[in-house]
């Protein structure tokens, strides 16, 4: 696209279509390896000539006190943006369509088991639009066979997940979460989850059946916003019978769903701390059910985005710190704003092995 183009489009549109320029840009990089001269982009920067190009996080990065003994227990890594739906309130959004070479993905998640990871859960985007899944499907291998983490996990939207998946792959996946924000296929098309003739709701029983033929353990994901607050969903999940319920109150992020410069706009989704509640207090009979508001929600997940650096979400936007395979964990996670007080009030631990989970497959 010539850069006259871009003059003539909104201020939003055009800054997204350069940040998937330098997507593709960070991609190419890898092409040209071989260079003994090291490329160099404009506010980007390399750790050798055979190494990515990374963003560069923040110039003012803040150093805790408390942040010094941070341990990376549950990590999870966004390590793509693209994604096959469009949820409207979607706060992780296609800015970029970069992913890492496997190796590379790999050689992060041994650092970060070696600085004591025990849970790592794949996100997106959607995990399994990288190569039809077998990106994915060699993450959770290679994390199970070789790190031998406890835990490993996958949120998806479920549309691209084929049985012959869980054949080949399923042995090694702990947990499988499947987002639903409704049981009105409707509200889905709504809310952004539709797609063409598939109807999502009858697809989740179909993978919810998968999981129990192939031993992974089946949790649920949901987005409790404007167009479902009102829904009662008691009867489904209990039919359904997820190891967990994680339900979820919708959250604006500067950037990502909100603001001129975001790719989604979700004020028209938003909820009252207060209606929240009530939705809570109406599935309370529900035994699997995992509320998280926003307070609970903002700072106390580990997130590693598709460059493989912390997202700080403290300031109501995601600031990066430097990718971990640059600087290394420690230095990293110092800036990554996480509450570990907080990730452990609101049960972030839990027995999340299924070797230890005393499930009826």
């Amino acid at each position: 696209m010539q850069l006259a183009v871009l003059y003539r489009l909104p201020l939003a549109v055009a800054r997204a279509v350069l940040a998937a320029l330098h997507g593709r840009l960070c991609a190419l990089c890898w092409s040209l390896q071989p260079l003994s001269r090291p490329l160099s982009l404009p506010g980007w920067r390399r750790v050798s000539a055979l190494s990515p190009v990374y963003p560069a996080g923040p110039r003012q990065e803040r150093d805790d006190d408390d942040s010094a003994s941070l341990t990376p227990t549950s990590v999870n890594y966004h390590f793509t943006r693209q994604c096959n739906y469009k949820c409207g309130f979607c706060f992780h959004t296609a800015k970029t369509s970069f992913v890492l070479p496997l190796e590379e993905a790999k050689r992060g998640l041994a650092m970060l088991k070696e600085a004591g990871m025990e849970k790592i859960n794949f996100s997106g985007g959607e995990p399994f639009l990288q190569d039809r899944g077998e990106f994915v499907g060699k993450l959770v291998q290679f994390c199970k066979q070789d790190l031998k983490l406890p835990s490993v996990s996958i949120v998806s939207n479920g549309s691209l997940i084929r049985e012959r998946w869980f054949k080949k792959y399923g042995e090694y996946l702990d947990i499988l979460a499947i987002s639903c924000d409704s049981f009105d296929e409707n509200v889905n098309i709504l809310i952004g989850r539709g797609q063409g003739k598939k109807n999502h709701v009858e697809n989740l029983h179909k993978l919810r059946q998968w999981c129990r033929e192939y031993a992974v353990a089946f949790k649920i994901n949901s987005v409790i916003n404007r167009f479902n607050v009102e829904e009662d969903m008691n009867e489904q999940i209990k039919a359904l019978n997820p190891v967990r319920w994680k339900v979820f109150q919708c959250l604006l992020i500067e950037g990502e769903n909100s603001g001129e410069d975001a790719l989604r706009e979700a004020e028209r989704f938003v909820i009252s701390d207060e209606e929240f509640e009530r939705f809570l207090d109406h599935h309370r009979d529900v035994s699997c059910l995992v509320p998280e508001s926003n307070q609970k929600m903002r700072d106390s997940y580990l997130i590693l985005d598709e460059y493989m650096r912390f997202l700080n979400c403290r300031n109501g936007r995601k600031e990066p710190s430097k990718s971990i395979l640059d600087v290394g964990v420690e230095a990293a996670i110092k800036f990554s704003g996480f509450d570990e007080k907080m990730f452990l009030k609101r049960g972030g631990k839990y027995v999340w092995s299924k070797a230890d989970m005393k499930l009826d497959w």
